[in-house]
This record gives C-alpha cells, sequence and structure tokens, in this order.
C-alpha cells in the first residue's frame, strides 16, 4: 500500500494530471477559436465545408479537405497566436546568457607556467 501511496503523490504524476487537464481546456479554446474562424470565412467567401464536394466520383475527399482545412488553420492559429508570442516574450525577458569560454585544463596550466616564467624574480 505504501508504494501505491508514493507513485500517487509523486510530483511527476501530478504534474502530468494538471498538463493534461490543461492540454484538454486549451484544445477546447483552440477548437472554439477555429469554428469562429471558419465561420467567418463561410459568411466572407462561402462556407469553407468540402463534405459534399465529390470531384470524379470519390467520396471521402470533401471530408478529408475539410479536415485539412481546419488543421491549417488550427496550426496558423497555434503559430501565430501561441508560439510567436510566447518565442518573443521568452527572448525578451529570458535572454540567453553568452557561453562562458570553456578552458582546456592544459591550456590553463601552460597559462600559468608561462605567467610564472614572465615574473620578475626576486
Amino acid at each position: 500500500m505504501k508504494g501505491f501511496r508514493d507513485f500517487i503523490l509523486r510530483g511527476n504524476l501530478i504534474e502530468l494530471a494538471v498538463a493534461f487537464i490543461i492540454a484538454a481546456a486549451f484544445a477546447a479554446l483552440v477548437t472554439a477559436f477555429t469554428n469562429v474562424v471558419l465561420e467567418a470565412v463561410a459568411k466572407a467567401g462561402g462556407a469553407p465545408n468540402f463534405d459534399d464536394w465529390q470531384p470524379g466520383g470519390f467520396t471521402t475527399v470533401g471530408p478529408f479537405l475539410t479536415a485539412l482545412f481546419a488543421f491549417v488553420l488550427m496550426a496558423a492559429i497555434v503559430y501565430f497566436f501561441i508560439v510567436k508570442p510566447y518565442t518573443a516574450a521568452k527572448e525578451r525577458y529570458f535572454p540567453d546568457e553568452p557561453e562562458a569560454e570553456t578552458v582546456d585544463p592544459n591550456t590553463e596550466i601552460l597559462r600559468e607556467i608561462r605567467d610564472s616564467l614572465r615574473a620578475p624574480r626576486g
């Protein structure tokens, strides 16, 4: 029983559960926004629903095109409204630190020897 309790109370499991819940809510938000954009496109230039379209007798092309259009639209929404602003904010508030110069230990020893040879004796 103690092993099960330790498993349940593990930090990683709780973090994973929270991430899953937030992701599900975020997916619903993106889907709702995509539906709003699809409706706006439908009103502006005709319905972006290709479900009834059957070129050359293919019956499954229409739903595929609708799903493809929705996917590209969702990808664009996520990229332009989430990824780009997140990247810009991350670069602004958490700039990359310049990499520290890595010095080979042998080089450091050689520099110490050089400096000791240059130092005046006395």
